[in-house]
């Protein structure tokens, strides 16, 4: 009876564990238009650096996890709305934001850097900007840094995405576009932004890159800081990292 009652109990603990995993399902927010860190492929998959990545902690933290495309304007109210119940699109951790949401620890370093036409002069001190058309994309720590230290100096035009910003430095509506570095990087590789490049040296290099969660989730919040620390310590995080960049952005 003994052995019997034993089994039941180890069966029962078994099923309440699986049950538990099961249950723990989560929804990712993410803009899906960001690349190479998070858009959607040909087929209408979300895909990109951001996607893996939070891909590889749900499988540390034995979550079932579903991703959600979200405009990056209404990202933070999604969330706050329970839409999903993080976001990760690469969103930079700031007071500002702090005050409406909840931050792991950074899971990627950025920084700014202008890109503007190949063999145009294109000075990045504030003299030589003066009367420049510059763009950036909204409610993005490229487009706050511009009006906070140039908008009595440029022209700033803030864009919906990332890509029309792109379109309008590649019809010669702006002078220029303020982005992620690594952004930038991965557009100037593209046959649009062939004819285009870095200028100057990063405006802004210690842009840290965390995961949102709403305030008060500390249980979740908790969870993926171990997560991060995991794929970090075994390797899986530089997996994805090589896949994408020829450098670490960690």
């Amino acid at each position: 009876m003994k052995i019997r009652n034993s089994l039941l109990a180890a069966a029962a603990a078994l099923l309440f564990a699986q049950a538990a995993v099961a249950a723990d399902k989560l929804k990712i927010g993410t803009e899906g238009a960001y690349p190479p860190f998070n858009l959607v492929d040909a087929s209408g998959n979300v895909v990109g650096f951001d996607v893996e990545i939070a891909k590889a902690l749900c499988v540390k933290m034995q979550a079932e996890c579903e991703i959600v495309t979200s405009d990056w304007d209404g990202i933070i109210p999604a969330l706050n709305a329970k839409k999903f119940d993080m976001i990760v699109a690469s969103m930079s951790i700031t007071d500002e934001r702090k005050q409406a949401v909840d931050f792991t620890d950074p899971y990627y370093t950025n920084k700014l850097q202008f890109i503007a036409p190949k063999g145009t002069e294109f000075k990045t001190d504030e003299a030589s900007l003066k009367g420049k058309v510059i763009g950036a994309q909204r409610a993005t720590i490229a487009g706050t840094w511009l009006e906070d230290n140039l908008g009595d100096v440029v022209e700033v035009k803030l864009y919906d995405t990332q890509e029309n910003a792109y379109l309008d430095l590649a019809a010669g509506r702006v002078d220029g576009v303020l982005a992620d570095k690594f952004v930038n990087w991965e557009w100037l590789k593209s046959d649009a932004g062939k004819d285009f490049e870095f200028k100057g040296e990063p405006v802004f290099d210690n842009d840290k890159i965390g995961i949102a969660v709403r305030k008060g989730d500390d249980a979740l919040r908790t969870k993926l800081n171990a997560a991060i620390h995991a794929i970090v310590a075994d390797g899986t995080y530089k997996q994805i990292n090589d896949k994408y960049f020829p450098f670490s952005i960690y």
